[in-house]
Parts: C-alpha cells; sequence; structure tokens
C-alpha cells in the first residue's frame, strides 16, 4: 500500500518528501505527478514505506501537520479504479456546442 500527500508545495522535490517520511520508517518510493501538458507538479504524491506499521506511524503524524507553508494532508492512498483515470465524456455533455454545460440536471 501507499500514503497519498496532498496539499504539497509546488516546490517539493521528491528528495524533500524522502527526508520527512525517512523520519518514520524506510522509505521504498516516492512520487510526484506533473501534469501532462506543462510538466508542472500537481500538488500531490504518493509516498510507499517498508511496512503498514511505518505508514500508520507517518500518517498519524503528518496528517495536518504545517510544512513548506501548507498543511499537509496524508492518509492511506486509495487503489486506482478504471475509472479514476479515464476521461468522463457522456453523451449529452462536455462541450460540444453546449458551451461546456452539460444537459444533465442534478
Amino acid at each position: 500500500m501507499s500514503i497519498y500527500v496532498g496539499n504539497l508545495s509546488y516546490e517539493v522535490r521528491e528528495e524533500d518528501l524522502r527526508q520527512v517520511f525517512a523520519e518514520y520508517g524506510t522509505v521504498k518510493k516516492v512520487q510526484l505527478p506533473t501534469d501532462r501538458e506543462t510538466g508542472r507538479l500537481r500538488g500531490f504524491g504518493f509516498v510507499e514505506m517498508e511496512s503498514d506499521a511505518q505508514e500508520q506511524s507517518a500518517i498519524d503524524a503528518l496528517d495536518g501537520a504545517e510544512w513548506m507553508g501548507r498543511d499537509l494532508k496524508v492518509n492511506k492512498a486509495r487503489p486506482r479504479t478504471e475509472k479514476s483515470h479515464q476521461k468522463n465524456y457522456s453523451s449529452g455533455g462536455g462541450s460540444w456546442g453546449n458551451g461546456g454545460r452539460s444537459n444533465r440536471r442534478y
């Protein structure tokens, strides 16, 4: 399992995140996704640690903590589902001639 780290500074680097989480155990992997078009960091990342106990310790200590001028959001990462990484195009919505408004009402 891995840890989701949200509300990150756009200035953060993998090594910065690795150092913070290393206080709670062995960091196996750090990922900082970037925007495909701009290459800019997206403001969140993922950290994988050696054990569930280490991950839980880091979550307990860092969720809500201020770091680099921001309050971190730290929790267990949810598994990625097929639907979560597909474009959501509906037959009656999108920007196909309706000014970006969907025909559906909520």
